[in-house]
């Protein structure tokens, strides 16, 4: 079976440092599965970008995540920035935040297969996800999942 490319937008790596967050032992966890194989992980300069905006100690940590569990950086893409605009004219996203936008287009032009994101408000909403799906298809890219962690961890109660 292939591994899922994973793009892991910038909550992630907040929630994977916030132990006071419901979401941060799913995060941890997935964080493991990476390290065990079960996904190969990505980001883009757009999430570095967002992470250098955090305060020193912070960034350092959430920095070291991407070498500690060798995340691939996408760089940007006049198609990412495209795709993006496309999501903007469809008001996909509010105005101010283009950052999303560029989250889920850099992923869609990378063919990744999930979107990992803990943004309930702009990035893992339904209409968006729905949205973005219907620009992609007329735009020449495939579909793209958005889960959370928790929707893509396996479960201790899955084992046998």
């Amino acid at each position: 079976m292939r591994v899922q490319k994973i793009y892991l937008e910038t909550t992630v790596f907040n929630y994977y440092f916030d132990m006071a967050r419901d979401a941060h032992a799913d995060t941890v966890r997935l964080f493991n599965e990476m390290a065990e194989g079960k996904f190969e992980p990505f980001t883009s300069d757009y999430a570095v970008r967002e992470l250098m905006n955090a305060s020193q100690e912070k960034r350092d940590k959430m920095m070291g995540l991407i070498t500690r569990f060798d995340i691939k950086v996408l760089e940007e893409s006049e198609a990412a920035k495209a795709l993006a605009d496309r999501y903007m004219e469809n008001k996909l996203f509010p105005l101010k935040y283009m950052a999303d936008a560029l989250h889920v287009s850099c992923a869609s032009v990378a063919g990744m297969d999930i979107i990992i994101s803990l943004n309930f408000k702009h990035i893992t909403k339904a209409r968006t996800v729905q949205g973005a799906s219907a620009v992609n298809a007329l735009n020449g890219y495939s579909n793209i999942q958005t889960w959370s962690p928790m929707e893509v961890v396996g479960n201790d109660d899955d084992e046998e």
